[in-house]
């Protein structure tokens, strides 16, 4: 599995989602800018002891990754269609907005198919980042018989 970051801004809710990575062998791919530092300081306290052995991929431009690509899924608040009801494959993409700024409209715009939202109260805040990615990665394993 892929997990990609846009333009992440709490190096904390980064480090977490190293460490989740880490753990279930799936890529991690951050899209500039960031909101911090790819210091090990900064990211280190929440990513343990996994921030040196986890590949941290950077992208200049989401676009240009995405160009070949079919089987990737953006996660938003704003969609309606539900993350449970996507077929993943192993090879799936999953995609994860700013923590602040939530995905530029232009992607909804564009590939609204493309988006799923994890159900939640209305009229409140998000989930947490780290803990929105945990749950897609794992329902992405949990469909694929938790093959890591």
């Amino acid at each position: 599995m892929i997990i990609i970051l846009f333009n992440p801004q709490i190096p904390q809710n980064t480090g977490n989602i190293i460490r989740t990575c880490f753990l279930t062998n799936s890529d991690l791919y951050l899209v500039k800018p960031l909101g911090f530092s790819l210091s090990k300081r900064q990211l280190r306290r929440s990513g343990i002891d996994y921030f040196d052995e986890q590949k941290i991929n950077v992208l200049d431009n989401l676009d240009d990754f995405l160009l070949d690509k079919e089987d990737f899924y953006f996660f938003s608040s704003k969609a309606e269609k539900k993350y449970t009801d996507v077929k993943y494959t192993k090879d799936s993409i999953l995609i994860f907005g700013s923590e602040t700024f939530g995905l530029p409209e232009k992607y909804t715009k564009k590939m609204k198919e493309k988006f799923v939202t994890i159900p939640m109260k209305k009229d409140s805040r998000c989930l947490n980042l780290s803990n929105s990615v945990a749950i897609g990665l794992y329902e992405c394993f949990r469909q694929n018989n938790f093959i890591f």
